[in-house]
């Protein structure tokens, strides 16, 4: 009778862990990136009566005699399951649809959640609102490059100061387009200017001028070329490249007045403001020669003056890019994600938030749509993946179970009772 109240009382220890779990998962039904759990009971060890003995000539063999000493907690799982996205409409906040955690940390550890309720704090830092833990991730490089092969650690945070982080390029192209009068006597003329920018942010106005129509073309013309025009280009008068320097050429057109041969030229500007000399690259590919009115103008140069950040958006693949008041935008970092073998083996901490375990796999660090990483939503979180309805059958199922063993205690106690009063 001992044993049928210990197995009693061991089946109310498990119940009772059981129930636990349900009120804890029942507690977190709106708990942000929640991952629910679930209890998994296991028999206790048996005592053995009369071993199995094996069929002999003569007799069949039996069976052991074994009685069950109770139930224990074999195991509690998490659900490592796809929760539910809901719209915020907050730039900051991201929803990872797949596999992966986002990596937080305080300058010493780093840990992982599922949690994306990200802000920037005053210092244009990315964290996590809950707990000011930083987001980890990769900076660009001032030309907008992101290098994800570098590896992640505590120091590699993500920091956006909008406001009064200020980004300029230096222009290397300016694409040209128009017509050069087929019909132009040697004596005419044409001027188009651009502002193009160091890389310090100086304006610099360059004016290049088209003269002396050629026919037949002069210097050394490519196959095809029925005339040519020389070029000149000036910073306020100050020279800087013509037909004649370095790699440059005249420009060559053929019968049907398309430029032949080489369609960029070069200039080299030297700023006065303590800039490096740079190059500019001159695209005069769309520049033809027929028999119309000269009219040439820049449409595109890729320089852009001082600017400051104004905002930036998250891109599915984890990539932040930052939008400048000077009409800039590139690339200014990229979050970094992990993937464990064994999601289900990390340590919960609380705060949303987990730990590496030996069971769990080392992180494997990648970056968002890579090596089986999912993909991030920017304006959504997820949501708790606890099924309501799931974990209130669970409830009545251990509520009854718990009940069931409770008899089970009251009776073998009233047998004992009956046992002590024999005596009288």
């Amino acid at each position: 009778m001992w044993q049928a109240m210990l197995s009693g009382v061991a089946s109310l220890k498990a119940h009772q862990t059981k129930m636990n779990v349900i009120g804890n998962n029942i507690a977190n039904i709106n708990t942000t990136g929640f991952k629910g759990s679930r209890v998994h009971f296991q028999d206790l060890m048996a005592q053995t009566f009369r071993a199995a003995s094996r069929p002999s000539e003569v007799l069949g063999g039996v069976n052991p005699i074994q009685v069950g000493l109770g139930v224990k907690v074999g195991a509690i799982d998490v659900h490592t399951l796809q929760g539910a996205l809901e719209m915020t409409g907050r730039t900051t906040d991201l929803a990872i649809q797949g596999n992966g955690y986002f990596m937080l940390t305080n300058g010493r550890d780093v840990h992982y959640t599922r949690d994306g309720a990200f802000g920037l704090d005053s210092s244009g830092f990315l964290v996590h609102r809950g707990t000011g833990w930083k987001v980890l991730g990769w900076m660009a490089d001032a030309g907008g490059r992101i290098d994800t092969n570098q590896p992640i650690n505590a120091s590699s945070v993500l920091q956006f100061p909008v406001g009064s982080q200020a980004a300029v390029r230096q222009t290397t192209t300016v694409e040209y387009t128009g017509n050069l009068n087929a019909n132009a006597d040697p004596a005419q003329t044409y001027s188009a200017t651009v502002r193009v920018y160091d890389a310090l942010g100086g304006a610099h106005d360059i004016t290049i001028t088209f003269t002396n129509r050629q026919t037949p073309p002069q210097g050394t013309p490519p196959t095809g070329a029925v005339s040519s025009w020389e070029w000149s280009a000036v910073e306020g008068g100050t020279p800087v490249g013509d037909f004649n320097t370095g790699s440059n050429t005249r420009l060559y057109f053929d019968n049907q007045g398309r430029l032949i041969g080489s369609t960029t030229q070069q200039i080299t500007i030297t700023p006065t403001n303590g800039a490096q000399p740079f190059t500019v690259e001159l695209d005069l590919s769309q520049v033809t020669s027929l028999a119309a009115e000269s009219v040439v103008q820049p449409v595109y140069q890729d320089g852009f003056p001082p600017g400051t950040l104004q905002e930036f958006t998250i891109g599915i693949d984890g990539t932040i890019q930052g939008v400048f008041s000077n009409g800039l935008s590139r690339p200014m970092g990229r979050i970094a994600m992990s993937l464990f073998a064994n999601p289900a083996g990390l340590f919960r901490l609380g705060n949303n938030m987990w730990r590496v375990t030996d069971n769990s796999g080392l992180p494997q660090v990648g970056a968002p749509t890579t090596g089986g990483l999912g993909e991030i939503n920017a304006g959504y979180l997820e949501q708790s993946n606890v099924d309501l309805g799931s974990e209130f059958a669970d409830m009545i199922v251990t509520q009854r179970g718990f009940q069931a063993n409770t008899r089970i205690v009251s009776v073998v106690d009233e047998l004992l009772s009956d046992v002590v009063n024999m005596k009288r």
